[in-house]
């Protein structure tokens, strides 16, 4: 094989792989990777000038409309308190206390970023939904069925799919969007059952 052949097959080679890695990249990345508390994960520069090119493009194809970080956070998970990833055919239990925000809402979402599709048409949980927003502490399931009546916690479908992530959104953070999220005390993810 002739010289300019090998270097042209390399050439066409690298720009294959250097393409599928960077698409693979973005398709698998949180919606903000920088900082990290516990499974969750966040960043500081959404929806700012700050951001980065990697950042600009995880939002572009995950996030849609970010809001700067003086208005919203966003925590997301895949995976669950013990580093499993979250499956949708498992039950967990997600427990949390006062948020570092005015509001906040717990929504699923399948692997390219769209909602959990569902029978019962519910694909999220706001703080509203439990007494004074949740402060004095909130539980949420998030099962493929409906729990028993007898269950205080509010229900998120999983809808029964092979991997779930979850987008925590907290609105007008205490700190301003100035401070350090890594500090925040965010809700424990546990598999129940599978």
């Amino acid at each position: 094989m002739r010289a300019w052949a090998r270097y042209l097959i390399g050439t066409v080679a690298g720009v294959a792989l250097g393409l599928g890695g960077a698409v693979y990249a973005l398709r698998s990345a949180a919606l903000g990777n920088n900082v990290a508390i516990g499974p969750w994960t966040t960043g500081q520069t959404f929806g700012s000038a700050a951001a980065d090119p990697y950042t600009r493009a995880v939002v572009a194809l995950k996030g849609l409309l970010a809001l700067p970080a003086q208005e919203a956070r966003y925590y997301t998970a895949a995976r669950d308190s013990a580093g499993a990833r979250i499956e949708g055919r498992c039950r967990y239990r997600i427990t949390g206390a006062a948020l570092p925000a005015a509001w906040w809402s717990l929504t699923a979402y399948d692997p390219d970023g769209y909602l959990v599709p569902n029978a019962a048409g519910r694909y999220s949980v706001a703080g509203a939904a439990f007494p004074d927003g949740g402060k004095a502490g909130w539980t949420i399931l998030l099962a493929p069925t409906a729990p028993p009546p007898t269950e205080t916690a509010k229900w998120l479908p999983s809808g029964g799919i092979a991997r779930v992530e979850l987008t925590l959104r907290t609105y007008l953070p205490s700190d301003g969007g100035r401070g350090n999220p890594g500090a925040d005390i965010l809700p424990k993810i546990t598999r129940e059952a599978c």
